[in-house]
């Protein structure tokens, strides 16, 4: 893997850029103390160590996802309650950490996409001066597969056993879903109070006094 900067480059600073200009103070004016905005990431408890402070005072991060407990399936199983399980995950189009799903996504759902990043692939090849940390050229090629090989040629119908594991996990947390509907929480009640971690079921069922 050569350096990463795509984070730095296409989202933190043009974010920055962005709140500069919502408040009024472009760079390179100085923002006033007590001035910010509060930014909202969607990071889930799978990524709890993504959860930060931003570097500038003129920007608090929030974190709604870990302040309510819920990881990525729990996202899912909500978009999928609205109607939007399709909701692919977000990236970059052209990013080398997608897995084979994610490029099979691209490939079977949207073909101009998938012209972009095959071309985009083979343009990266050579790389240039500044692709490593020390601001040599490459010794080899580049690639955005992993199996470095062009991503057309790229084996990327082959489900890796972190696909399988993916796919096990949610299957895993859906039968307990299902289960617990049927069964409820296990030993979610006690004779002296209830040991689950679920919201009571409320109805009002308008009884007058």
């Amino acid at each position: 893997m050569t350096r990463r900067q795509c984070t730095g480059e296409y989202k933190i600073k043009p974010i920055k850029k962005k709140v500069r200009e919502l408040l009024g103070y472009p760079y390179p004016t100085r923002i006033p103390k007590g001035i910010f905005v509060e930014q909202w990431a969607g990071i889930s408890t799978d990524e709890f160590h993504r959860a930060k402070d931003a570097d500038v005072k003129y920007m608090h991060n929030r974190h709604p996802l870990i302040d309510m407990d819920w990881s990525r399936s729990d996202c899912i199983r909500y978009l999928t309650s609205l109607g939007l399980a399709d909701t692919p995950k977000s990236s970059c189009l052209g990013c080398p950490y997608h897995g084979n799903a994610q490029w099979r996504r691209i490939r079977d759902t949207s073909p101009e996409e998938w012209a972009d990043v095959v071309e985009f692939d083979a343009a990266i090849r050579k790389g240039n001066a500044r692709a490593n940390a020390t601001g040599n050229t490459l010794l080899g090629e580049a690639f955005l597969h992993r199996s470095r090989v062009p991503l057309s040629d790229a084996p990327i119908d082959h489900v890796t056993a972190a696909e399988w594991a993916a796919i096990q996990q949610e299957l895993t947390e859906t039968a307990q879903d299902l289960d617990e509907l049927e069964s409820g929480v296990i030993d979610g009640c006690s004779p002296w109070a209830c040991r689950g971690e679920v919201e009571p079921v409320q109805e009002n069922f308008g009884l007058a006094s």
